[in-house]
């Protein structure tokens, strides 16, 4: 997956504060296990504690929404969604942040990003929001932040990424530039070998340390 310096990059804060506030935990109670344990039931705490690193990588660390000068990708809990500029073709903001994007077998494909998801009740308090704060701006600045929503605000955003990127379609005489306009680009959606570790390594330990505390 070919990606660039990113441009543009939406994460939920909530989440990773819970999340490096989980891993502040389990440090520090790693430490008192090395520092005073010494028998199975130590070993079975340091694997969960682990085990709950490995989770709060994937649910808080890990997601985000990152848009740079190539192309838009969606860093979701256990895969990822790769989509060139070129074959971009919506980016919408609604309960979350979807693309509609050229799939690999030329048809039409939707994704939408983990991260900045709402709830229709947290949209309505987010537009009610907005339209308090509206009431201090111009009139014309206040009828467009009446309807902002996180999402909504994410999807202009990388839309006008998008429109500063996408490729400019050319005509040309010369069949070998023809057949390189000809050969569009398509969207992607791969697993992450990386998330997929963060639970599986720690889970297979408590397993073991599980039956082993087990049967001794």
């Amino acid at each position: 997956m070919t990606t660039g310096s990113p441009q543009l990059k939406f994460r939920s804060n909530a989440a990773r504060v819970g999340a490096w506030a989980w891993v502040t935990f389990a440090v520090l109670n790693l430490v008192d296990i090395v520092w005073r344990g010494r028998d199975m039931t130590a070993l079975v705490m340091a694997t969960v504690l682990i085990f709950g690193c490995g989770v709060a990588y994937v649910l808080g660390l890990r997601p985000a929404i990152v848009g740079d000068e190539t192309g838009l990708t969606f860093r979701n809990l256990l895969r990822d969604v790769r989509v060139p500029w070129g074959a971009v073709r919506k980016i919408e903001g609604t309960d979350s942040v979807k693309v509609r994007y050229a799939g690999a077998g030329g048809g039409e494909a939707v994704s939408r990003a983990w991260t900045l998801q709402s709830s229709p009740r947290a949209q309505a308090r987010a537009q009610a929001r907005a339209q308090r704060d509206a009431q201090k701006l111009p009139a014309g600045a206040a009828e467009a932040l009446k309807t902002r929503t996180p999402t909504a605000y994410a999807a202009q955003q990388l839309n006008e990424l998008a429109d500063r990127h996408r490729p400019k379609t050319t005509k040309s005489g010369n069949p070998s530039k023809a057949a390189e306009q000809a050969a569009k680009p398509s969207g992607s959606v791969t697993w992450s070998m990386t998330a997929l570790a963060a639970l599986a390594i720690p889970a297979t330990a408590v397993i073991i340390a599980v039956l082993t505390a087990t049967l001794t």
